[in-house]
């Protein structure tokens, strides 16, 4: 499940999808604490900080806990999830030095009032149709010496053993294929796809910016996991079954089915084993001094 987006066609209802997306990175809190800290120490005093597909502000607060100093802005083109993060902003104390930034990415990014010190954007630039494009972008509203740090990239997560006890062994193997046919068509329907090698350092490289880095980073929640896990583990299997179900085969879909059971001991609902096992990835790089 490398993508983590599961539908029945390629596009989005980013609205809709809210509340998953803010349980989610709740959920990933720690890897994020991971990836902020080790960009806090890359990053000196920024600013204005810029999150690109903020989503509803989860990561935005982080960054904001990260960094006491800096302005923080969320930029997304969902009115709706902006609105969440402007609730998140008051509700956590940070509301002073929040702003929002709406409208459609990379575009917006042209209206900012000043150079931002640090950019980040999670995850959110695979669903531009022109990521070279959409660097450049980001690069362009860079102050001198400020840092774009892109999240693509990593392993597919997992949650359950190979073998179930039941149906054929490698499940979310297959799905990941699925996965992956899924992701190719949602970028290609993209408006004005284009084809390019994910080769985030050199796609960073070719829009000026220099001291490229990368590093991957673990989220480990081993069994037992909370309740809050294992919510967002159904929810996942949920979202899998109603987006590419269709292309799997009857045992796998039988077996997508039990794992949704509430009332079977054998299910994400239920068993004992059930975990969250992620690795992602961030590349940075930064603007030469002027």
């Amino acid at each position: 499940m490398a993508h983590q987006h599961h539908h029945s066609d390629t596009g989005m209802d980013w609205a809709a999808m809210a509340q998953h997306l803010e349980s989610q990175a709740e959920l990933y809190a720690p890897w994020y604490e991971r990836a902020l800290a080790w960009l806090g120490r890359e990053v000196t005093e920024p600013g204005l900080v810029v999150d690109v597909g903020s989503g509803p502000g989860v990561v935005t607060g982080l960054f904001a806990e990260t960094f006491p100093g800096a302005r923080v802005i969320a930029a997304d083109g969902s009115e709706a999830l902006l609105e969440r993060a402007t609730e998140r902003a008051k509700r956590l104390g940070y509301a002073d030095r929040f702003a929002v930034l709406a409208g459609e990415l990379p575009g917006s990014l042209a209206e900012l009032d000043y150079p931002a010190d640090l950019i980040w954007a999670g995850r959110s630039l695979h669903h531009l149709g022109d990521q070279r494009a959409a660097v450049a972008a980001c690069a362009d509203r860079l102050a001198p010496g400020g840092t774009l740090a892109l999240m693509e990239g990593g392993l597919p997560t997992r949650f359950l053993p190979r073998d179930l006890g039941f149906g054929r062994p490698g499940l979310e193997a297959r799905l990941d294929a699925r996965s992956a046919d899924w992701f190719a068509r949602m970028r290609a329907d993209l408006p004005d796809s284009v084809a390019e090698a994910e080769h985030w350092p050199a796609l960073l490289a070719s829009a000026g910016l220099g001291h490229t880095r990368t590093r991957s980073f673990l989220l480990d929640l081993p069994a037992p996991v909370s309740d809050r896990a294992r919510r967002y583990v159904a929810e996942m299997f949920t979202r899998m079954r109603d987006g590419v179900g269709a292309d799997l085969d009857a045992d796998d879909r039988a077996t997508l089915d039990r794992l949704l059971d509430p009332e079977d001991p054998a299910s994400v609902h239920r068993r004992a084993d059930l975990h969250v096992l992620a690795a992602h990835t961030v590349h940075t790089a930064v603007k030469p001094a002027a």
